[in-house]
């Protein structure tokens, strides 16, 4: 796996903004070489943000939307429309502002769908739609995502992978049900460790004073049972996207920018 690189930005927005420049790039040079592109989106205030600043950019544009895999590296497992599923606050960010090929968009099961409230129903069928999507260079069971993000949570958890808890632990499987997590709504679907680790880069998003003590615990060389964060890693580029103030526990010497 990569080891960290860290871009520290002056605040939220500007964070927000370079990581949505980033990804245009990203998106398109995935497209000029290998005519698609896929990208794990994350919910929460900084991937709505990063969403919103893409949306706004005149250079979205370039994007060419039609041959873009979209996933997501968890979910609240709730009904269909529901304003706190991460698909909803997705769409109304971007994605129904530009022009994505349905089939291509692969939102997570919602609880009022064909599995109801099974939610280890609904993990083990996306599980089985990445396994699909996946070609035999890929190696293993998910698509070699090009880029993946997550938003780093102030107890170190992303995606719905909590410190301590058993979705944390998975080693075989690449989507799992959450029951019990300590953040609303308790009941969830997300990608493990393994998956995200398929990924060609995996961007770590922290903005915000509350995340300050999360990112020095990740970037410390903690554990990745008890701090999640720490175990997210791409196979060629694991990029922390931080602000001024989620980086203000971080030692000087972890500050270097990454390369571009």
């Amino acid at each position: 796996m990569s080891t960290p690189q860290l871009v520290v930005h002056h605040d939220k927005e500007l964070m927000a903004q370079a990581a949505a420049a980033r990804l245009i790039t990203k998106i398109v040079d995935a497209q000029a070489s290998r005519g698609s592109a896929s990208v794990v989106l994350t919910g929460g205030r900084n991937g709505n943000g990063l969403l919103a600043a893409l949306a706004a950019a005149p250079a979205r544009d370039a994007v060419d939307w039609g041959r873009l895999d979209l996933w997501w590296g968890d979910e609240r497992f709730l009904p269909e429309g529901d304003p706190e599923r991460n698909v909803t606050q997705a769409r109304e960010a971007l994605l129904d502002a530009v022009p994505l090929d349905p089939k291509r968009v692969h939102a997570m099961p919602a609880s009022d769908g064909p599995f109801g409230t099974d939610v280890e129903a609904a993990a083990s069928a996306y599980a089985e739609e990445l396994a699909r999507a996946a070609s035999p260079e890929n190696h293993g069971a998910v698509p070699t995502f090009d880029v993946l993000m997550l938003g780093v949570g102030p107890d170190t958890h992303v995606a719905s992978l909590f410190p301590e808890l058993p979705a944390v632990r998975e080693t075989e499987r690449t989507v799992v049900g959450v029951h019990g997590a300590p953040k609303p709504p308790p009941t969830r679907v997300t990608l493990t460790l393994p998956a995200i680790r398929a990924a060609r880069e995996v961007w770590l998003l922290a903005a915000g004073e509350d995340k300050a003590r999360a990112a020095a615990i990740a970037l410390s060389g903690a554990g990745e049972i008890q701090a999640p964060a720490a175990g997210a890693r791409g196979r060629s580029r694991t990029l922390w996207l931080l602000d001024a103030a989620a980086a203000s526990q971080l030692p000087r010497s972890l500050y270097p920018p990454a390369s571009a």
